[in-house]
């Protein structure tokens, strides 16, 4: 059985100097589990901090396919982690057991993933001019650029994925495969689940030789300001809330040296609902629907908060159906008591709104989240109502009917940025209604056709981002490749003799990697 200390991860020891100890509960019972947890002292953020900026020379200076080595093998180890493991995370976050070794596949596989990327070499962006000396009225230099990783980066870990955004998740994996040692604080809600990740990936750090302070932990509230404000710290990743995130994106504006955020942050994922699609399949989608909204309590980033459609005699016909599917889900335990005490707060909001009318759902009672569909009128989206924007995190989602195709588009446009939006709709829908797809394009990261929002494959095409609330910066991604771009920056080198040349710019180019050299695919690449 695997003992869970409680101490900080600093530059490769544990640490725990503080006296304020933390518990982490049984998510279904409200039991405390029997482990302490360490608060980190501001000395052991610190010390995190100072042990991470000591690794960067010596990790970033790596070459791609040994980090490509560390990555495998954090992956292998979290593969490892057995049914004692699954077991610690069901009981932190009441979620079942095929959930969590489902994640914990993704969690190893984003890791195999990111170090596919390192040995293929894109994400270097190796650009090369040559010299043209003989150019007038003024010769060209001898210009070649490529990209680095930034520096430490602080990575927060997500309530509602234990292990796919949290410790060993997509913002560690994609700052480790940019050459960033990370400093992770890890989640109040699964602090044991977040200790036995930390020793996974610093047994797969031993092993594959990596610079003692690669990868560190600190555990406890209030501990990230500090960490976010440390001048070692140079980029942030973070999923959480609206509130949370905008807090963090405003301490590193204000920061002697300002950094960048990727904070994921809120979306209700509007679902468009058009009139063929429901004149020829309404009982199916209202059932998938539905199914999505109540998939994992609700409680993913891409839940469907708010489902659109044209006002007729069908929609009101596929409302009702969406009901009487909502009253027959049952209740579901959510993550931890604090995000159930969030779920009722964002139903009181609803319910007590003026333009908002409930349709369905049992009244919350006891210690599990109850589904709720709730339909508003059009009138709050067209005049940019705040609450009928906020994400309300659980089963829940708001149904709105337009009166015609131009008020769909009105609707549209009153909608903030958001991670997903999704047309169901037919062949005469997409022709129809042919001006969405543009539309959306400014408004979500990913749009979807005829499918439902909740489920995000990893792979290179993937966008996990989107326009502000969504996400802080909608130039990136925390799922997909892509990912790494966040955390790279581009470096110039002007008039360079090759053997001082970083090898992806080498005109041996010993790394065989895909280069872009005078305006052309290099034909060297593989």
């Amino acid at each position: 059985m695997t003992q869970v200390l409680g101490h900080n991860y600093i530059g490769g020891q544990r640490s725990a100097s503080g006296t304020l100890k933390l518990q982490s509960v049984d998510a279904s019972t409200g039991e405390a589990l029997p482990h302490d947890f360490f608060q980190a002292t501001p000395e052991e953020v610190d010390a995190a901090a100072k042990a991470a900026a000591a690794a960067y020379p010596a990790y970033r200076s790596l070459s791609a396919e040994r980090r490509a080595q560390f990555l495998d093998t954090i992956a292998d180890e979290l593969d490892a982690l057995g049914d004692e493991f699954v077991a610690v995370v069901c009981r932190e976050t009441a979620l079942p057991a095929g959930r969590i070794q489902g994640e914990r596949g993704r969690t190893s596989g984003q890791m195999r993933l990111f170090a596919k990327v390192l040995r293929r070499g894109d994400f270097y962006g190796a650009r090369i001019d040559r010299a043209l000396p003989e150019r007038t009225p003024l010769p060209r230099p001898d210009l070649r650029q490529y990209r680095i990783g930034l520096g430490p980066v602080a990575v927060f870990g997500a309530s509602n994925f234990p292990l796919a955004f949290s410790t060993a998740g997509g913002d560690t994996a994609s700052a480790l495969a940019a050459g960033c040692p990370v400093v992770f604080k890890a989640h109040g809600g699964h602090m044991a689940t977040a200790e036995w990740v930390a020793d996974a990936i610093l047994r797969a750090a031993e092993k594959t030789g990596m610079p003692a302070g690669v990868f560190n932990m600190i555990y406890g509230g209030g501990v990230g300001e500090a960490l976010v404000k440390h001048p070692a710290i140079l980029a942030v990743g973070f999923t959480g809330s609206l509130k949370g995130g905008r807090a963090l994106c405003d301490m590193a504006a204000a920061r002697a040296q300002p950094i960048p955020v990727f904070a994921e942050m809120s979306s209700i994922n509007p679902v468009i609902v058009l009139p063929q699609a429901l004149q020829s399949r309404a009982e199916t989608v209202a059932r998938d629907l539905t199914a999505s909204v109540v998939q994992g309590c609700g409680q993913f980033c891409t839940n469907p908060g708010l489902v659109i459609g044209i006002r007729s005699a069908q929609f009101s016909a596929f409302v009702q159906q969406v009901a009487g599917l909502i009253n027959d889900q049952p209740a579901q335990t959510m993550l931890n008591a604090g995000t159930l005490n969030s779920y009722g707060k964002g139903l009181d909001k609803l319910l007590a709104h003026a333009g908002i009318t409930h349709l369905a759902g049992n009244a919350q009672q006891g210690n599990q989240a109850q589904p709720q569909l709730f339909k508003a009128d059009v009138s709050l989206l067209l005049n940019g109502d705040e609450v009928l924007q906020e994400e309300v995190f659980g089963p829940t989602t708001v149904v709105v009917d337009v009166a015609d195709q131009a008020q769909l588009t009105a609707a549209l446009n009153g909608l903030h940025g958001q991670l997903t939006a999704t047309i169901i709709g037919d062949p005469a829908d997409f022709e129809q209604f042919g001006e969405l797809t543009a539309l959306l394009e400014q408004k979500v990261g990913r749009i979807l056709l005829n499918g439902y929002p909740t489920g995000v494959e990893v792979c290179d095409s993937m966008v996990h981002g989107g326009p502000y609330p969504a996400t802080s910066d909608a130039r990136g991604t925390s799922v997909g490749t892509l990912a790494i771009d966040r955390f790279l920056r581009p470096v110039c080198f002007q008039n360079y003799p090759d053997n001082l040349l970083p090898d992806a710019l080498k005109n041996s180019n010993p790394l065989r990697i895909q280069r872009l050299v005078d305006g052309q695919p290099s034909r060297e690449a593989l």
